[in-house]
């Protein structure tokens, strides 16, 4: 039986000079080993659910707990167990692969040893061995998407966030960030993941959170919803759930 690994109670957050909830009493069990996809459209208030989550943004009412070596803990105190992977990149474009890697590692507190293994075995498997000594600036943009990924890992993190991890690269680099994925997740790595590549979540999540105006609107596995709400596809969910009006 799967346990809860993250338990979040009555989250809320309200932003200065807003009258609207960002976030409104949001309740959320994520499973110890899932691959757990968040979805909505434009403003609906999954970067800050998600930026509470990591402990970067603190709640206005609410606490999410982490249930983590039979202790249970709130987001700053469980981040040395926590990786995270933004959307925008999260390096120095002037340093090199590997010397981003280094001054990451370093500051997770990883071993020198231990260090150069993960760094050789990262640049391996994401397959920028070749380019680990040229500077990050004169890389492609799905070769950045792998560095930043590698770097967000670097620790080994038990629960890992991804924000579009796979925006704007090509089929080779995306299938090349699933592999590890998948295979990170096959070692016991609960991920959280949002993406606006909606095929891709369908294949990748085991179970997923729809959201607008900053509650939850749907909640289960992809057949599940899609079953309940009579539609097809999670594209045709998000519209039936969340209306036809665009999002700017």
């Amino acid at each position: 039986m799967l346990l809860p690994i993250i338990d979040i109670q009555n989250l809320t957050k309200a932003y200065d000079k807003s009258e609207v909830l960002a976030v409104k009493s949001i309740n959320l069990s994520i499973l110890k080993g899932e691959k757990f996809g968040i979805f909505g459209p434009n403003g609906a208030g999954k970067t800050t659910f998600i930026s509470m989550m990591c402990g970067i943004l603190s709640q206005t009412s609410g606490a999410v707990n982490y249930h983590l070596n039979d202790e249970v803990l709130i987001a700053k105190a469980a981040l040395k167990y926590i990786g995270y992977v933004p959307q925008d990149f999260a390096f120095y474009p002037e340093l090199t692969a590997r010397q981003n890697l280094s001054y990451f590692g370093k500051m997770y507190g990883i071993s020198s040893q231990n260090l150069t293994k993960k760094i050789d075995y990262l640049l391996n498997k994401l397959e920028l061995a070749h380019v680990q000594d040229k500077k990050l600036a004169t890389y492609s943009g799905g070769m950045k998407r792998r560095i930043n990924l590698a770097i967000g890992i670097l620790n080994d993190p038990k629960i890992l966030f991804l924000d579009e991890p796979t925006v704007g690269v090509d089929v080779q680099s995306k299938h090349a960030i699933f592999q590890l994925l998948n295979d990170l997740s096959a070692a016991g790595t609960t991920i959280i993941y949002t993406s606006h590549h909606l095929k891709e979540a369908e294949d990748f999540c085991d179970r997923m959170a729809l959201i607008d105006k900053g509650e939850i609107i749907g909640l289960g596995t992809l057949g599940e919803l899609t079953k309940h709400h009579h539609v097809d596809d999670l594209e045709e969910l998000l519209i039936e759930l969340t209306g036809k009006s665009l999002r700017d």
